[in-house]
């Protein structure tokens, strides 16, 4: 089977999902949000996902947002698309994304239920159907797999990758080894990093052979994100430590103060730079204005931060 293009190297970028005032897609912003992560960098896309607010998404506002990120990119980066939710959900939304042209499917868990591993197995296999989309499987929340089940994986042939977000080191290091182990496709296997804020674990997840992650800072202050992830790359430490304690670990002890601020703060510093986002859909909240406040400084020090280690402020 032939790998996505670029084999998802580089810096994964998810796009936020613009809405207007009264909370409407918004695709002329999408498409300007779209090109400043190409124009900065981006390795890849993932539209519509975690960051993206896919629950939040009607599936022809899925295939919108695939239809104007393909057309923005043309054909410069891959565009993944997200799917997921239940089982005929799931499988329609892959058939969708490989209909609307995408280079590949982020897979997120099944919606409510979850089940032995055998079922989530069995789920993800019942997702992809017949389609010969590459998909990562999105491993957290409802569909946290064991190792032998992540092996499992590999009999279902469009499943190229797995993205951690359940953040148990450990297990990602059981799995890594035992898919490795098997051979044969396991020997290229793609592993992910998809904690929030990924930057905070990168180090420990590269240690483990999981070198791969997603930003969703590239959303904002992509210049720091590109900066942090050419360190992670050539073992400068002095940089990392100093993006962490200026900027990455402040921004998580502020993400951290409210449910589903992995997004909304997001969106919040995107608009704080000048792009038209709008807010977010429910359940989701928008921050306080002292969190504003605190949000715009945490932005202007970690800028600060990139100055002094040789960056354009």
């Amino acid at each position: 089977m032939t790998q996505p293009r670029t084999g998802l190297n580089g810096l994964l970028a998810f796009p936020l999902t613009p809405f207007t005032d009264d909370l409407e897609l918004d695709l002329d912003a999408f498409a300007q949000h779209v090109e400043s992560h190409v124009t900065a960098g981006a390795g890849a896309l993932f539209v519509g996902c975690g960051t993206g607010e896919f629950s939040s998404l009607a599936p022809d506002e899925l295939a919108a947002v695939l239809r104007t990120a393909r057309a923005v990119t043309d054909g410069r980066i891959p565009v993944w698309a997200g799917a997921g939710g239940g089982a005929a959900t799931a499988r329609a939304g892959i058939a969708a994304a490989e209909e609307g042209g995408a280079d590949g499917v982020l897979l997120l868990p099944p919606y409510l239920v979850s089940g032995p591993e055998s079922g989530l197995v069995g789920h993800v296999r019942y997702a992809v159907g017949g389609s010969k989309l590459p998909v990562v499987v999105y491993h957290r929340s409802t569909s946290v797999f064991t190792e032998t089940a992540a092996v499992s994986l590999l009999d279902i042939p469009s499943v190229i990758g797995i993205k951690d977000g359940h953040g148990d080191v450990e297990l990602m290091s059981r799995i890594v080894t035992a898919v490795r182990a098997a051979g044969g496709r396991g020997r290229d296997f793609l592993f992910f990093n998809g904690l929030p804020t990924a930057e905070v674990s990168a180090r420990a997840y590269a240690a483990i052979g999981v070198e791969r992650y997603s930003s969703a800072v590239h959303c904002f202050v992509p210049e720091i994100a590109q900066r942090f992830h050419r360190a992670l790359g050539e073992g400068d430490h002095v940089t990392m430590d100093a993006l962490l304690a200026g900027f990455y670990l402040p921004l998580v002890r502020l993400r951290d103060e409210t449910p589903g601020f992995a997004v909304s703060l997001v969106k919040a510093a995107v608009r704080l730079r000048g792009q038209k986002v709008g807010s977010v859909r429910p359940p989701l909240t928008e921050p306080d204005p002292d969190q504003l406040r605190r949000l715009e400084k945490i932005i202007d020090d970690g800028l600060d931060v990139l100055a002094g280690l040789g960056g354009s402020r």
